[in-house]
């Protein structure tokens, strides 16, 4: 029975192609050897021609290229130009996620050529693009507010900070739910996995505040939040701070209250309060907090029987508590790196 050698796997093949050529040439017949694998007579002079042409090299296994893109250069480029900085809806789609028949689409309508699923998969990883999820960015930003902030009022801030020897800290608040999307798990295909939780839903609240040499602090509450109760987060905030502390926050209509920019006021130089720019989440080093807990809390280990997701949510905020190395972690992702320059 002959072996279509496309069925092996590259390691497989090369190993057979060495020992035949060694057998060959410890005295038996290219003939005999190549029978004895199961390939076709003529396969064997080929491995022997190109090993006296290129060496011991010849034989390695290499990668297969697979057939070549029907895309010229220019249109490769052209591509990349669709994709970046731009979503589908600015191309005449109603998707507004580039996915590979979205692409594959926009081929053949602009240069009418027809690309399998696998084909543009392929043409985007040579062009460097990969699947990624996609970041929430609200259409009411303001990038000039935001460069401003970045470039003078936070340098400013944190010079101010210096001289007056205080503590700058983030702050944020985030809703928990018992009901998180689970995380990712293995499983035989075609068998979706269950998981065993509470069919009662929980939510808290949280509010916390980090500062860039890892500090952190938290509450967790239940209930809307107000500026009568942001004011009883600020004093039990400041209770046992010796140190000046700026506070960097939201727009929430909590914090820009009158009876808060009273409170502050009566500190009498204790408290400052700094707002980010509107719908610039991203900024804010306290999110990235969130996300830690999201990513490894309930979603990661859900909430067994009769486990209350207030004292779950307190001891997962303890224990980042006591790792200042992840507060201080969420200081270096892209959007945040302006507040250690």
């Amino acid at each position: 029975m002959k072996i279509d050698g496309r069925t092996l796997s590259h390691d497989n093949s090369e190993t057979i192609r060495r020992m035949a050529v060694r057998r060959v040439r410890e005295g038996e017949s290219p003939s005999s050897v190549i029978r004895s694998y199961g390939y076709s007579r003529t396969t064997i002079y080929k491995w022997l021609r190109a090993i006296r042409v290129h060496g011991e090299d010849a034989l390695k296994a290499r990668k297969h290229p697979g057939p070549e893109c029907k895309l010229t250069a220019a249109q490769m480029t052209k591509v990349r130009e669709w994709i970046c900085g731009k979503d589908p809806r600015q191309h005449g789609f109603d998707f507004g996620l580039w996915t590979r028949r979205v692409v594959a689409e926009l081929i053949k309508t602009r240069f009418g050529i027809t690309l399998g699923l696998t084909a543009v998969g392929r043409l985007l990883a040579k062009l460097g693009i990969t699947p990624q999820q996609p970041l929430r960015r609200a259409y009411e930003r303001d990038p000039e507010a935001i460069k401003q902030w970045k470039r003078v009022t936070y340098p400013q801030l944190k010079a101010r900070a210096r001289r007056l020897g205080a503590q700058i800290f983030f702050l944020d608040e985030a809703g928990v739910r018992s009901d998180t999307t689970l995380g990712r798990t293995w499983a035989p295909k075609g068998q979706t996995p269950e998981v065993r939780t509470s069919g009662q839903r929980q939510q808290v609240n949280a509010i916390s505040a980090v500062s860039e040499l890892g500090a952190f602090w938290f509450e967790v509450y239940t209930g809307k939040l107000n500026a009568s109760a942001f004011i009883g987060f600020l004093m039990r905030f400041l209770r046992y701070r010796r140190r000046r502390a700026i506070l960097v926050v939201d727009g929430h209509p909590s914090h820009r209250a009158k009876s808060v920019a009273k409170f502050v006021q009566e500190m009498e130089g204790r408290l400052e309060l700094h707002f980010l720019p509107p719908y610039a989440p991203d900024l804010n080093p306290d999110e990235f907090v969130w996300a830690h807990l999201r990513r490894h809390g309930t979603s990661k280990t859900p909430l067994r029987k009769n486990e209350s997701l207030r004292a779950r949510v307190e001891h997962d905020l303890a224990r980042i508590q006591s790792q200042p190395k992840i507060v201080r972690s969420s200081f270096c992702a892209p959007s945040v790196a302006y507040t250690t320059d």
